[in-house]
């Protein structure tokens, strides 16, 4: 039961929420550019092998910009627990989600996670949800079930195995959001993203490589230029952006503003590959917008 007489009342800062904003952008975007990606190199090395690139761009990134590499002892349980449950599987699962799902209905039920991360930050953090911020929960799922709407779900036999890896996908990236704030990693946020994504990334390149057949020859031009967006805007951008948003914002607030990303990623998959778009993600759009306002308040 909400206590709306005692609301928690946690100061929003305003370089979390413009950190969440590119966050949302480069992982929106990304959507379309995997799934289009996936139709010329195999999924696991895709995710593995541009992952491991963008770890090493941020380590170099971090050197130039005069920040250690170390991490401590006591860091390190915590570091590859992050490492696993916010990359290793979030890329496997949604990587290989995209093979029986369009990007935008990936998106729509990776995209989940708030609830889950909502819930499981009451009991582990304490961060009781006050009505405002439910209310703009509840207004982001009237969004994102308008967009489904619009593009006519069918949860087929043939799509259970992608609606599964998503919904599992999503689940382990919230338990990976409360943990990040539970035990909180203290590295600068470009040490701590190349860590945790070179270590999340590179057990899925290794597997990748050696299962999996990948002909270069194949890429095209465009799909060159998009495994550059790959490896620099999702993994050094957006994903430096995330963790610098999570250490400065409550972990229901991080999680509810993500849900500008499955918007964005629909029309973005509606623009460059055609898929549905009408009323409904209109509609989505405003109530998701509003949504991560009152989210914020």
């Amino acid at each position: 039961m909400l206590d709306s007489t005692r609301p928690v009342r946690t100061r929003i800062a305003p370089a979390g929420l413009m950190f969440l904003a590119i966050t949302s952008i480069g992982w929106g975007f990304n959507w379309p550019v995997t799934k289009f990606l996936i139709s010329e190199l195999p999924p696991l090395t895709l995710r593995g092998v541009t992952g491991v690139l963008g770890a090493i761009l941020l380590a170099l990134l971090a050197l130039v910009r005069r920040q250690s590499l170390r991490v401590d002892a006591a860091t390190w349980p915590r570091l590859v627990t992050a490492a696993v449950l916010n990359v290793t599987g979030w890329m496997v699962l949604m990587g290989l989600a995209l093979l029986w799902l369009p990007a935008s209905e990936a998106a729509l039920i990776a995209y989940t996670m708030p609830v889950w991360a909502s819930i499981i930050a009451w009991p582990v953090l304490g961060e009781r949800p006050t009505l405002i911020r439910t209310l703009g929960l509840v207004m982001a799922f009237v969004g994102l079930a308008s967009i489904m709407g619009g593009n006519g779900i069918a949860a087929s036999v043939e799509k259970l195995p992608g609606i599964i890896m998503a919904l599992c996908g999503a689940l382990g990236f919230a338990v990976g959001t409360v943990f990040s704030k539970k035990y909180p990693i203290h590295l600068p946020p470009i040490t701590a993203a190349a860590w945790q994504i070179g270590i999340g990334c590179l057990p899925i390149s290794i597997i990748g490589l050696l299962v999996e057949t990948s002909h270069l020859s194949k890429v095209t031009p465009v799909g060159w230029w998009l495994l550059v967006y790959s490896t620099v805007v999702q993994f050094c951008i957006a994903y430096v952006s995330w963790f610098a948003a999570l250490a400065r914002l409550p972990a229901s607030v991080a999680a509810i503003g993500t849900m500008a990303v499955p918007v964005i990623g629909v029309v973005a998959s509606a623009i460059a590959l055609h898929e549905p778009l009408g009323p409904g993600q209109i509609a989505a759009l405003v109530f998701t917008l509003a949504a991560v306002v009152l989210a914020t308040r």
